[in-house]
Parts: C-alpha cells; sequence; structure tokens
C-alpha cells in the first residue's frame, strides 16, 4: 500500500495539471471526436514502416527468383533454401521479440530489428554466392520476426480504445502494400537493386524513431512515470485531459506488479488460458488455413490451373490492397468478431471453389470453366483474408495480454505463427504432388473450423481499454 501511494503522489506531482482538467469536465473522447493529435499520426505511420518492411521481405523471393538464379547459377534447391531461411530467421526474431522489447522498450526495439534488415538487404546486393544470400535473408528474416511482433504491441499501447482496432490493422495494410510494391518492382528492376530499396524503408524508420514517444504503458511498467504521463500527453494532445486513462494505466501497472513476472514456462497456468487459448489458436487457424502457400505459390496455382500467372498476379495484387484497406475502416465500426467471421467464412469459400477447380480437372470435366473457377477462388480466398483473418489475429494477440506477461506471451504467439508458416510453406508443394483438390479441401476444413473457434472463444475487444480487455480474461488481474 505504501508503494501503491508513493507512486501515485510521483505520478500527480509529475503531472500537476491533469488533476485541474479532470476537474474541469475535460475528456480525450471529446477531443478525439475532432481531431486525431499529429503526434499519434506520425508514431503510427513510423512504427508500420516496419510493416513495410515485412511485405517486402515475404515478396522479395518470388519476383526475384529467375534473375538470381540465372545470375549466380543456383540450383532450385538452393533458392528453396534462400526463400525458406527467411521464416527460420523470423522464428529466431519471434522467440527473442518480447524479451528485447521488455528490455530496452519498443522504439529501440523497432531500431534493433531495422539494423538487421539493412546489413541483411545489403548483404543479398552484394552476394556473389549463395551463402552471402542465405546470411542476408537470415538477417531480415530475423529482422521481420521481430518487427512482426513489436510493431503490433507498440501501436495498439499508444492507441486509445476508439482508434486501436483501426490503426493496429494498419500493419497489416502496410505489409500488403511493401508485399505488392516488391512484386511490381521486381517485375521490371534487377534483383540487387530490388534489395537495396528494402534498406529505404529501414533506414527511415530508424532514423525517425528518435522524434516519436515510446509507449507509456512500458514506461509505466519500469517505473518512468513521469515519462509515461509526458509521452501520454503528446500521444493525446496537449490539450486533451489523460488524468483517467494515465490513472488506469497506473493502477492497473501496480496490480500487475504484485504478480511474477511470468516465464515461458510460466505461461501455462490457468489463469492465462484462455488469453493463451485466443492468440495461439487464432495464429495456427491462420497459417494452416493455407495463406502462405497460396501467396508463396500463387504463380504456380495459376499455371496448375491452366491460367496465365501473370494476371492471377496482378489480380491478386488488385483485390487484395482495397480489401485490406476496407478491414482498416471497418475495423473500429463493425468489431473484430464479425469481421473474423465475415473473414473465415469467405476464405473456405475460396478454398473449397479452388478445390472444386482442381477436382473437375482430375475429372478432366468442364475444362473451360477449370481455369475462371481456380482464379475466382484465390481472389475470394485473397480478399476475404486481407479484411480480417490477415490483420485481426495480430490486433487481438496485441491486446489481449497483460504487461507482465505480453514480452513472454507475444514471443511465443508470434513464434507459433512463423513456426506454422514454415510448416505450410514447406509443405505446400509436396501436397500439391499429392492432390491438389485434396490440398485446398483440407485448407477449406481449417477455415470452417476458423467459424467455430471464432464464434465459440474469441472476445469482442471494440471499445474497451487494454486494461478491461485483460482484467476479464485473466482471472488473477482483478485480485488486489
Amino acid at each position: 500500500m505504501e508503494r501503491n501511494n508513493t507512486a501515485s503522489e510521483t505520478r500527480k506531482s509529475s503531472i500537476p495539471l491533469l488533476a485541474n482538467k479532470a476537474e474541469e469536465g475535460e475528456s480525450f473522447s471529446s477531443a478525439s471526436s475532432r481531431s486525431i493529435p499529429s503526434v499519434l499520426m506520425l508514431s503510427t505511420f513510423v512504427a508500420v514502416l516496419g510493416s513495410y518492411v515485412f511485405g517486402s521481405a515475404v515478396g522479395y523471393s518470388s519476383p526475384s527468383q529467375s534473375g538470381i538464379m540465372h545470375d549466380l547459377n543456383l540450383a532450385l534447391a538452393q533458392y528453396s533454401i534462400f526463400g525458406s531461411i527467411l521464416t527460420i530467421g523470423a522464428m529466431i526474431g519471434a522467440i527473442l521479440s518480447g524479451t528485447i522489447a521488455d528490455y530496452v522498450g519498443r522504439r529501440l526495439a523497432m531500431g534493433f530489428a531495422d539494423v538487421f534488415c539493412i546489413f541483411g538487404w545489403v548483404a543479398i546486393s552484394i552476394s556473389k554466392d549463395a551463402w552471402w544470400l542465405y546470411v542476408g535473408r537470415l538477417f531480415v528474416g530475423y529482422g521481420i520476426g521481430l518487427l512482426s511482433y513489436v510493431v503490433p504491441v507498440y501501436v495498439a499501447e499508444i492507441t486509445p480504445k476508439n482508434l486501436r482496432g483501426g490503426f493496429t490493422t494498419l500493419h497489416q495494410l502496410m505489409i500488403c502494400i511493401g508485399m505488392s510494391l516488391t512484386y511490381l518492382m521486381g517485375a521490371y528492376l534487377n534483383w540487387r537493386v530490388v534489395s537495396l530499396i528494402g534498406t529505404i524503408p529501414c533506414l527511415v524508420q530508424l532514423l525517425s524513431l528518435p522524434f516519436i514517444p515510446d509507449s507509456p504503458r512500458w514506461l509505466s511498467k519500469v517505473d518512468r512515470l513521469k515519462e509515461s504521463d509526458s509521452a501520454l500527453q503528446r500521444l493525446r494532445g496537449k490539450n486533451a485531459d489523460v488524468y483517467q486513462e494515465a490513472t488506469e494505466i497506473r493502477e492497473y501497472t501496480e496490480t500487475l506488479q504484485q504478480q511474477k513476472e511470468a516465464s515461458l514456462v510460466g505461461l501455462f497456468q490457468l489463469q492465462y488460458l484462455k488469453s493463451l487459448t485466443v492468440g495461439v489458436g487464432l495464429m495456427i487457424l491462420q497459417q494452416f488455413g493455407g495463406i502462405n502457400g497460396i501467396i508463396f505459390y500463387a504463380n504456380s496455382i495459376f499455371i496448375s490451373a491452366g491460367f496465365s500467372q501473370s494476371i492471377g498476379t496482378v489480380a491478386m495484387v488488385i483485390v487484395k490492397i482495397p480489401m485490406t484497406t476496407l478491414g482498416v475502416f471497418l475495423m473500429d465500426k463493425s468489431g473484430r468478431r464479425p469481421l473474423l467471421l465475415v473473414s473465415a467464412v469467405g476464405t473456405c469459400l475460396g478454398c473449397f471453389l479452388a478445390a472444386l477447380s482442381f477436382f473437375l480437372q482430375d475429372l478432366n470435366k468442364w475444362e473451360e470453366l477449370i481455369p475462371i473457377l481456380a482464379l475466382v477462388g484465390v481472389l475470394v480466398y485473397v480478399g476475404s483474408y486481407s479484411i480480417g483473418m490477415g490483420a485481426i489475429p495480430w490486433v487481438i494477440m496485441s491486446e489481449i495480454f497483460p504487461i507482465n506477461v505480453k514480452g513472454s506471451a507475444g514471443s511465443f504467439v508470434t513464434f507459433v505463427n512463423w513456426l506454422c508458416s514454415w510448416i505450410v510453406s514447406y509443405a505446400f508443394n509436396f501436397l500439391m504432388s499429392w492432390s491438389s483438390a485434396g490440398t485446398f479441401f483440407i485448407f477449406c476444413g481449417v477455415c470452417g473450423l476458423t467459424v467455430v473457434f471464432v464464434a465459440r472463444l474469441v472476445p469482442e475487444t471494440k471499445g474497451r481499454t487494454l486494461e478491461q480487455i485483460q482484467a476479464s480474461l485473466n482471472s488473477y488481474s482483478t485480485k488486489k
């Protein structure tokens, strides 16, 4: 109790104007209805530059394949190692992401990831043999594994509850933009040039980080109370009343500090069971629904179905960006669960149509419809995935874990996502060799299971503060 009183007095003394503002009846919600603070927009933009880096890394290997294999005289097996080693690096980055973000803060963690990505892109651009390619790709993978955790967490922790969903979804939108632009650049530019262009967003983010505040919630967690209050005030606007929000963050953090910092093993306790089930379950279903197999090998899918790979790839880009943008605008209006349900149903339908096209191909029936059915199926899948399943699992991951377990829990959930991504991307070609129709029927079944999982277990987090969400999910959170 003595510690709580001291912390409370410290906070009040660090922001003497806040109490007066609260008495005058000012509220951030009224202010936010008029405008979004420029510091909040700048901080979010700088953070999601890391998401662009993520997307460009994922999108690089497909359009660069022929150029790299020709210039460096690589066999297909060697290039497959180059493509897949990205996920290995990302898994390593994911394991360490929570620890790094908790130790140095969200902002410095992004800078740390940028340094690795810059080194990786430069190594790829100057490669003379396969080994430099592998080293560069591994470093880029490590960087994006760290960014895939810290970006959505940082954005969720700095935004108010009425904007959090849409702002956090920008993570997926920028991944989509990064992937799409890299596809297009790779079609017209040399692979070395494209890899050097990949360093630009990393450098911009790295140089911009000193101009944005760190997460108020992380600053409060490490007892930097004055800096937490100052950061919160900057993010909400100089005339906004942040007293109530600052107090809620402080009180919730003080309650959590009475709990032992959870290790990875300590996560598997009854009090964290629901959060962990939701977070891990969504990531497994997201990846085993087939997204990376379909995105990584879209060209071969279209060729197998007898369709033009160039038309199919352009059509995917045309569908993916608008649908992801629509998801950003709908996130804080419709809520997370309805969008997830619509998205899961759509991906299920898309997989079914693609499976049906290959099934008809095996039967040698309605052959003129097979390419169109395959294209429609893939586009329905990609569009449906983009509106919900792509972004929302990351949004919910950033919302449901309390600050004392966010590092270890976030690392574990992100690692699971990348592990499943590797499994799907590695196994996809083998599955397609076994049965193209069977592969998509399996993905269809997983997407159908996702509908049930979301309907039964996933909570609606729209319009609630992070502290309210976490208290409702974690049994100890409300105990004093």
